[in-house]
């Protein structure tokens, strides 16, 4: 079975806990013509920046890709915290010298309110410990590019019948213009002879020179190549769909689609065949936009 091809449009999010330590971790994606992968994460987790952008590009092949990293650590509780002895003297020294002037003396809610009595335990002391949780938040991570990819795959599934059935209208489209390109010869002898009979109606070898000019015209006219090589465009949209990343060589044979109806365009001597052409043109477009969407 062949792989789906995949959108480029997504989400996937991801959330752990360990011990005092909680986070949540959001992938998005954008259509891009190439993989960007940005990142922003809590300060204190300097690797994860490299994991996160290392894991992106393994993973996914092209659009804007942001991740999203929050981590959070339970506030300490009042059982926890300290009291910075040097500096409660301190301010014990200075405000009793205050009260020997008059002053109020302090309470104990005053002086523990103070700047740098208290003080919580120190955070991180423990390097293991933060490198643990470093790695659990990179395994989310993974797991989130991991559901990002999963969406992207289903947008795939969407675009598929709709690209596919673009490129089924292209093919029917290339047999009406092979129908009429067969009629462009005998348009073209007719159109020309009119005229020629018109302006010279007795000129000597008129018949000869009327064969001579419009199988010139015939020939300048003619539109099989175009329409071989749009056949083959068809077929290797058709493989290209089997065999995904294809979105960079999809969008390039866009162009070539495009080139060829402008030519068979070009070169129309009939009306019926210009409108084929128009309407081709018109349906490459629409497929062109779709084509955008396709990793």
């Amino acid at each position: 079975m062949s792989k789906p091809i995949s959108g480029m449009t997504g989400f996937g999010r991801a959330d752990g806990a360990d011990g005092d330590w909680s986070w949540s971790v959001e992938a998005r994606s954008v259509n891009g013509r190439n993989l960007e992968v940005r990142f922003r994460g809590p300060p204190g987790f300097d690797n994860l920046e490299r994991l996160a952008k290392a894991s992106g590009q393994a993973k996914l092949n092209r659009g804007q890709v942001t991740l999203g990293v929050q981590a959070r650590r339970a506030e300490a509780g009042a059982a926890a915290l300290k009291v910075n002895e040097e500096v409660l003297a301190r301010y014990l020294q200075l405000a009793n010298q205050l009260a020997e002037d008059g002053a109020t003396p302090p309470s104990a809610d005053g002086l523990l309110s103070l700047r740098g009595v208290l003080e919580a335990p120190e955070e991180d002391a423990d390097v293991d410990a933060r490198a643990a949780i470093e790695a659990q938040i990179a395994a989310s991570i993974d797991a989130a590019l991991d559901a990002l990819k999963a969406s992207r795959e289903r947008e795939g599934e969407q675009l598929l019948p709709v690209i596919t059935g673009f490129i089924d209208r292209i093919e029917q489209l290339i047999a009406d213009a092979e129908r009429g390109a067969a009629a462009q010869t005998d348009a073209i002898r007719e159109r020309f002879t009119r005229r020629i009979t018109e302006l010279a109606p007795d000129a000597p070898g008129l018949e000869d020179r009327i064969f001579l000019e419009a199988a010139a015209l015939a020939t300048k006219a003619d539109v099989r190549e175009e329409l071989d090589r749009l056949t083959a465009h068809v077929a290797s949209a058709r493989t290209l769909l089997q065999q995904p990343p294809a979105g960079r060589k999809l969008d390039f044979l866009m162009q070539e689609f495009m080139r060829e109806a402008n030519t068979l365009c070009s070169k129309s001597a009939t009306t019926a065949l210009t409108g084929i052409g128009l309407e081709l043109k018109a349906v490459i477009e629409q497929l062109r936009e779709q084509v955008q969407n396709v990793e």
